[in-house]
């Protein structure tokens, strides 16, 4: 299932090729993006079809209001814009107008999380999954390599009804091989262990098997698991894993109010009650940086969460 060969690309690019080919087979996929084209790889859509590609300007909330109207008429529309733009400015929209109604309309939002860098705090998104996933009839998926962003979006292009998609700004290093199948019914575990459970998605997946790698040095082993699908949440895996371990992680480029943390603690509480300990970022807004300076601020990196993990673990 893991990849031998990290090579590093980028999941926006994969996005908008994706589309390309998508658009191809099926008629009836229309893309909306809100003058950022360039920066969500919507622009390769718009170059292939240019009649079935609408730029609705700097007016997010619009562009939500359009994508239902054309869903409403039996299009399959993938709205994009930053995730920020995405669900705070147009929330009235998506919960009152496309969700509501169980319109199908994919939400793919780039620049998540606190690795949009340099942009700062206005730009990044700290709170879009707990924002979505509290919103019913809404699917959340984030998926972790370019591969994986290939098979949502495809997945995403032939399952009805509403979804949020999101997709980060900076490039991924490759974790899966050509044999995983993106699977929106479970978690994912990626290593064994049995001495406590990490689970992660996003950003941060890579990062979490990196510090696994220095937990195993030390004598530490740990379950991985890997949750693209925040909601619906399915259990099983978490379950069955936090059972054994009795010790739970929690590694997100989010916020830990709301988004992946809280849908394992909250699935956790009823199912299987265990330590949790959550690393992401705190009750506070994020700030302008280099992306991995920030990945460090907010221990976010390998060494990190390797050394939260320790800590927590109470090794001496």
């Amino acid at each position: 299932m893991l990849s031998k060969n990290q090579e590093i690309k980028s999941p926006r690019n994969v996005y908008g090729e994706t589309l390309v080919e998508l658009g191809a087979k099926n008629p009836n996929i229309v893309v909306l993006d809100a003058d950022l084209s360039c920066s969500t790889q919507t622009c390769k859509f718009k170059n292939a079809y240019p009649e079935r590609f609408f730029n609705c300007g700097i007016a997010e909330q619009d562009m939500m209001g359009t994508a239902a109207g054309l869903a409403y008429e039996g299009k399959t529309v993938f709205a994009s814009t930053f995730a920020m733009f995405a669900t705070a400015r147009c929330l009235d929209q998506i919960r009152n107008t496309i969700c509501y109604s169980k319109l199908n309309v994919k939400i793919v939002a780039t620049h998540g999380g606190i690795t949009v860098g340099e942009d700062g705090a206005s730009h990044q998104a700290l709170e879009d999954i707990a924002y979505m996933r509290s919103i019913p009839d809404m699917k959340v998926i984030i998926p972790s390599d370019c591969n994986e962003v290939k098979q949502v979006i495809e997945y995403a292009a032939n399952t009805k009804g509403p979804m949020y998609i999101r997709i980060p700004r900076t490039n991924l290093k490759t974790i899966f091989s050509s044999e995983y199948k993106f699977n929106p019914n479970t978690g994912v575990k990626i290593r064994d262990g049995k001495d406590l459970t990490i689970v992660s998605n996003g950003e941060t997946l890579i990062e979490v098997l990196n510090a696994a790698e220095k937990l195993h040095a030390v004598g530490i082993e740990a379950d991985v698991l890997h949750y693209p699908v925040v909601k619906p949440f399915h259990h099983i895996a978490l379950k069955e894993s936090a059972l054994k371990t009795k010790k739970v992680v929690v590694v997100e480029n989010h916020s830990v109010i709301g988004g992946l943390g809280s849908a394992v603690c909250e699935t956790l509480c009823h199912y299987a009650p265990s330590k949790v300990y959550r690393i992401g970022t705190k009750d506070t807004f994020g700030q302008s940086g280099e992306q991995r300076q920030l990945m460090e601020f907010y221990g976010l990196t390998d060494k990190k969460i390797y050394e939260k993990i320790i800590r927590f673990m109470d090794v001496k």
